[in-house]
């Protein structure tokens, strides 16, 4: 039996800024290898077709999937231990990418960064679920996801100034080596509660059900499927944008590469992050009022999103281009904590990391694996058809998935209020 806990919002501060730093090198460690593809390519002769493999749907495919089991580890034993674990094999298996001598060897030392960033996330997310009650949580999840501008922005910003200083291999040795020094100061900071001490009611924790049985209980919570289901809708236009504004950028507008970088930088470090803070802490501010505004601020946002991105798409001024696109890249982001704190929230505390999985993997493999693929194909296949680049138009198509999902999200609300409301997702079945 775990009893309510005020959340102990002093005494986990140092806590969720360790999970912060972790998942921190998280995308650092991810995204060092789109900035030295250059580099690489050069040395390894690889080609295009291969460099796409290691950064997109190859990755992505092992992050997701093997999140799952992983996931049901940290269900049953220690998520620190697990979350340090992690980070120690991804931040190795990225200084290993130093040693790269082709494709093959490339790939794996990516799979088994893959692998260990797998473990990070659902760990990590449960613990600040039971670190913060459900009225502080989409604002802690906020501050911890805060991790993936700032991430991009130390990963862009020093791995290349590494390469050009001292080489590209060079680079992955002391990134990764960072990360495996850091590791036993931050499992010194990382705490581990009892599951479900957050929680406004007693809770009696069951050992955590068995595969199958924790599939058809999420299938069955409505708060959960449509939320997942609406978060998966809206990830395919993200990554989509995410992945083709540089080019859309440079194409229509003419911006040089120095230009398109500087504005990358902008969108997903700086108003990408404004617009992640900002959601969580008031989606709970407005959800003490109404416990529904918890889910209503995502399809808010988003909506509010859809009219942004059309006039940075369809405009030819540049600078209305490039402010409406700083516009929609707060709102873009704004999902962010809340989506992950009402998942949480309505996930039993025994099955908390596998519900952060399975949000992951429908989130990555549609969003992450088919968004960005799927708009390049509709790009080719418009230009074909006008005679002129597509690129603009097929990003206006990739928006469709988020209108359905606005729609989705404001659904699932009421569902939302009536589960956390019963006090139903307190225990789960064997």
């Amino acid at each position: 039996m775990a009893s309510h806990s005020p959340g102990g919002v002093g005494s986990y501060r140092l806590a969720l800024f360790a999970l912060f730093v972790v998942s921190a090198f998280n995308y650092v460690d991810r995204t060092i290898l789109s900035i030295l593809q250059i580099p690489i390519k050069q040395e390894l002769g690889l080609s295009d077709g291969q460099l796409g493999a290691l950064t997109g749907f190859a990755f992505a495919l092992f992050y997701a999937t093997l999140s799952l089991p992983i996931a049901r580890m940290a269900d049953r034993f220690s998520r620190r231990w697990i979350i340090v674990a992690s980070l120690v094999v991804w931040s190795a298996m990225t200084a290993t990418c130093g040693l790269a001598w082709g494709f093959a060897s490339l790939a794996f030392f990516r799979i088994g960064v893959a692998i260990g960033e797998a473990g990070s996330v659902p760990a990590s997310v449960s613990l600040i679920a039971d670190y913060y009650p459900a009225e502080r949580r989409a604002s802690a999840l906020a501050m911890w996801g805060l991790a993936l501008p700032v991430g991009l922005l130390v990963g862009y910003a020093s791995t290349g100034w590494l390469a050009s200083a001292v080489g590209w291999r060079e680079a992955f040795f002391i990134v990764g080596g960072i990360g495996v020094v850091l590791a036993p100061v931050l499992f010194a900071m990382i705490k581990e509660p009892p599951r479900g001490q957050s929680e406004a009611v007693d809770v009696t924790l069951a050992p955590p059900p068995r595969l199958g049985k924790a599939l058809q209980l999420f299938w069955g919570n409505k708060a959960y499927r449509y939320i997942v289901m609406a978060g998966m809708l809206h990830g395919f236009s993200q990554y989509a944008m995410m992945t083709w504004n540089a080019p859309f950028f440079s194409r229509a507008h003419g911006l040089s590469l120095t230009q398109v970088s500087g504005l990358m930088a902008m969108l997903g470090g700086v108003a990408g992050g404004l617009g992640m803070y900002l959601s969580g802490v008031l989606a709970d501010r407005l959800g003490r009022r109404d416990s529904r505004w918890r889910v209503w601020i995502i399809s808010a946002s988003v909506a509010a999103m859809l009219p942004f991105t059309l006039v940075q798409y369809l405009v030819a001024s540049t600078s209305l281009s490039i402010a409406s696109a700083l516009a929609a890249a707060v709102m873009m982001t704004a999902y962010y904590g809340p989506l992950v704190a009402a998942t949480q929230s309505v996930t039993p505390p025994n099955m908390r990391a596998l519900g952060q999985a399975m949000l992951l993997l429908a989130f990555n493999l549609f969003g992450l694996g088919l968004g960005p693929w799927l708009t390049g194909l509709l790009s080719d296949r418009i230009a074909s058809l006008i005679g002129a680049d597509g690129l603009h138009y097929a990003l206006v198509l990739a928006l469709l998935p988020s209108l359905v999902s606005v729609w989705l999200f404001f659904h699932a609300a009421r569902f939302y209020a009536e589960t956390v409301e019963s006090g139903a997702v307190a225990n789960a079945e064997a």
